[in-house]
C-alpha cells in the first residue's frame, strides 16, 4: 500500500503522477539521452566556487582594489599569502574536476588527477606576477585611451572591460596550462557579469583595451597583438566552419581574425574568418570585413558598400 504524504502545500506527490515522471526521466538520463561524459556520473567543477576564487585571485594581484579596505603596508603581504594559500587550494579541487572532463580517453585515478591538478595550480601561481604585468598594461592602456577616464580606480571598479579582461587573462593561463574546461567556466563567469565572450583559448597581447564592452565576442582561435583597442558590439568571429567527410566540425581549427599590433576597431564592427588586420589599421563602425587589409588601413563602411 503506498502512503501519501503531504508537502508544505498540502497537495499529495501522487497528484503530479511523480512515480511516472521519475522513471521517464531515469530511462532518458541512462539509457536514451545520456549526455553523461564517457558515461559517467562525475562531479563538476562548481560555479559558486569559481566565483569564490577568482574574487580571491583578483584580491592577491590588486589587494587595495578588489581586497580590504584597510590594508597597511605591514599587513599587504601577509594578506596576499593567506588569500593565495586558501585560494590556490580551493583552485586545486576545480581543476581536479575539470580534468576528469578535459580527457579525451580513460580519465586517469583520483589520485593522478589530484596530482595533475597541483601541478597546473603551482604552475598557474607562478604565473600570477606575468598576469599582474599584463592587467597594469591593460589598465594603462584604458586610462590613456578614454578621455572621461578620471582615475585608475575608476578604471578597474568601474569599467566592465577591465573587469571582463582579468577574467580572460586568469582563464588563459589555466587554458593554456591544461584546464580548459575551467578556463571556460571561468570566461562565462566573466562574461555573464560583463557581457563581454571572450574565449581563454584566444591569444591576446598586452596594453589591450575594450571600451563600453558590451556585446563584444573574440573567438577561441583569434590573436591580437599589442595596443588592441576595440569597442562595444565587436564581433572577432569565423566565417565557416570546416568538417569532415561525415559532416563533423573539425575542432581546433584557425578561424577567427588576426589583428595585429595598434588596430582601433570601432563599434558594430564585424570581422569573419582567418583574415589578418594588418598593423595600425582602423576599422570603423559597422563595418562587415571578411577580407584581410593592409597595415595602416582605413576601412569604412561606405568603403566596403562600394567594394
Amino acid at each position: 500500500m503506498t502512503i501519501d504524504t503531504f508537502d508544505a502545500t498540502g497537495v499529495k506527490p501522487s497528484h503530479w503522477n511523480l512515480a511516472s515522471v521519475i522513471e521517464q526521466l531515469r530511462v532518458s538520463r541512462e539509457a536514451t539521452h545520456n549526455i553523461r561524459h564517457q558515461g559517467r556520473v562525475r562531479e563538476l567543477p562548481s560555479r559558486e566556487a569559481l566565483q569564490i576564487i577568482v574574487n580571491g585571485l583578483s584580491a592577491v594581484l590588486f589587494p587595495t582594489h578588489y581586497g580590504r579596505p584597510n590594508l597597511t603596508d605591514e599587513s599587504i603581504d601577509y594578506f596576499v599569502g593567506d588569500t593565495l594559500n586558501t585560494t590556490l587550494n580551493r583552485l586545486t579541487e576545480q581543476v581536479r574536476r575539470g580534468l576528469q572532463f578535459s580527457a579525451t580517453e580513460e580519465v586517469p585515478d583520483d589520485a593522478v588527477l589530484t596530482q595533475q591538478a597541483h601541478a597546473i595550480t603551482r604552475e598557474f601561481a607562478a604565473n600570477l606576477p606575468a598576469i599582474r604585468a599584463l592587467l597594469v598594461s591593460d589598465v594603462h592602456a584604458a586610462f590613456s585611451g578614454d578621455p572621461a577616464a578620471t582615475s585608475v580606480a575608476e578604471i578597474m571598479l568601474c569599467y566592465p572591460g577591465t573587469i571582463a579582461i582579468l577574467y580572460y587573462r586568469l582563464a588563459h593561463c589555466l587554458h593554456r596550462l591544461g584546464s580548459p574546461f575551467l578556463a571556460r567556466l571561468i570566461s562565462d563567469i566573466g562574461h555573464s557579469l560583463t557581457g563581454i565572450d571572450i574565449h581563454p583559448g584566444a591569444q591576446i597581447g598586452g596594453s589591450f583595451f575594450i571600451d563600453h564592452g558590451t556585446g563584444v565576442v573574440i573567438g577561441e582561435t583569434a590573436i591580437l597583438g599589442q595596443r588592441v583597442r576595440l569597442y562595444q558590439h565587436v564581433t572577432l568571429g569565423a566565417k565557416r566552419f570546416p568538417a569532415d567527410d561525415q559532416g563533423v566540425l573539425i575542432k581546433g581549427v584557425p578561424r577567427h581574425p588576426v589583428v595585429e599590433d595598434d588596430v582601433v576597431i570601432y563599434a558594430g564592427a564585424t570581422i569573419l574568418g582567418r583574415i589578418t588586420i594588418g598593423a595600425g589599421s582602423t576599422i570603423g563602425g559597422n563595418v562587415w570585413l571578411t577580407q584581410s587589409v593592409a597595415p595602416n588601413s582605413n576601412v569604412s563602411q561606405a568603403q566596403m558598400r562600394n567594394d
